[in-house]
């Protein structure tokens, strides 16, 4: 006998996209009581620039229209700035590299959203997130190409006992605009969206050249000769490779950089080894369901679909040490580490 679900308030973020969309109407046609809700999380334009805010609400908004659901805004702007964005903001002037999109992630879909839905009437929340939930476990994504599980280590049991994610179950992206071209989806066409979680398709670079001052400094190669001038070192992040205008011959790698002398560290060599580490430190650790034995092998990603090397975890008073089977090239302080045994989800930690 199938289960009755007609009970069960779900209040889908509704994005503007395609996977947002197929998420609410696969949870209608499951018996759900579907509310769509558009999270206003960034309104501002930038030079050159138009947030696509308006355009995604409205997308969000005939797509529930379509389905015959209710819809509504919630308005979390400042929550988002003070959350996200400063994060992002106080990241790089500290010369690190951080993650938007995990931050948003833990603190407002599934922390602010999922609390506001709840007191909205809601009995669960739902996301077009490729990644799979079971039991209060996150588990990778049916479609490995697109699997979002790195951004989403930071999540907590709780949220995801209260969380729906059914495009993760689909194995590729075709399969899931098949089900909205055949439900007949104003956004089966819609392209993915790209760039800053929520603020759109703007450059890092763009994005932090509004809010931060920044001066010219040295570009220093392996053997200490200044090689040219950078435009700003919180720019530069370890392993790039373009945008260092420092032309002809071999390319030059980003190894390291000084913010205190405002100086950038490039390399020629490929094996130079501040561009690989066998080992992590990892700070601001958090676990889904419970800590690691540091006696398991288990599998670390430290970027998006980076290909899992198998590690061990060590875990110390302020954090844990990571020791990796294969050295990793451009470990980047500030990014996250996300720690899997098999197709579960450990959690993770921020790289120091």
């Amino acid at each position: 006998m199938s289960k009755d679900n007609s009970h069960t308030k779900v209040f889908v973020g509704m994005s503007g996209g395609v996977d947002s969309s197929v998420t609410a109407a696969l949870l209608k046609r499951q018996g759900y009581d579907v509310t769509g809700v558009y999270m206003k999380n960034w309104s501002r334009d930038l030079p050159g620039f138009q947030c696509p805010w308006k355009e995604d609400y409205q997308d969000a908004k005939r797509v529930a229209v379509q389905l015959d659901i209710p819809f509504k805004m919630y308005d979390f702007e400042t929550e988002y700035r003070q959350k996200v964005v400063d994060y992002m903001l106080d990241g790089y002037k500290a010369g690190i590299t951080p993650n938007p999109d995990i931050m948003c992630n833990q603190e407002i879909k599934f922390k602010l959203f999922l609390e506001t839905a709840l007191a909205d009437g809601a009995d669960m929340i739902a996301t077009g997130h490729y990644a799979r939930i079971h039991d209060g476990q996150l588990l990778t994504a049916a479609n490995v190409d697109k699997d979002q599980t790195y951004f989403l280590y930071r999540v907590s049991e709780d949220a995801l006992r209260h969380s729906l994610m059914p495009v993760g179950e689909y194995k590729t992206k075709s399969e899931v605009r098949a089900v909205a071209k055949e439900l007949g989806l104003s956004t089966a066409d819609k392209k993915d969206s790209q760039g800053i979680c929520f603020v759109g398709k703007v450059g890092i670079r763009e994005f932090l050249e509004q809010f931060v001052e920044t001066e010219p400094g040295a570009i220093i190669d392996q053997h200490g000769r200044r090689l040219g001038e950078h435009d700003g070192a919180l720019f530069y992040t370890i392993g790039q490779r373009h945008g260092l205008n420092v032309g002809g011959g071999l390319p030059y790698y980003v190894v390291g950089k000084d913010m205190a002398k405002n100086e950038v560290y490039v390399t020629t060599d490929l094996n130079d080894e501040r561009l690989w580490s066998k080992e992590l430190q990892l700070t601001s650790l958090h676990w889904i369901n419970n800590q690691p034995d540091s006696a398991g092998t288990y599998q670390v990603r430290t970027r998006y679909r980076q290909p899992l090397v198998d590690c061990t975890v060590r875990l110390e008073d302020d954090g844990a040490r990571v020791t990796m089977s294969d050295a990793v090239r451009a470990i980047t302080p500030g990014q996250s580490a996300v720690l899997y045994d098999g197709e579960r989800v450990l959690g993770g930690g921020i790289v120091v």
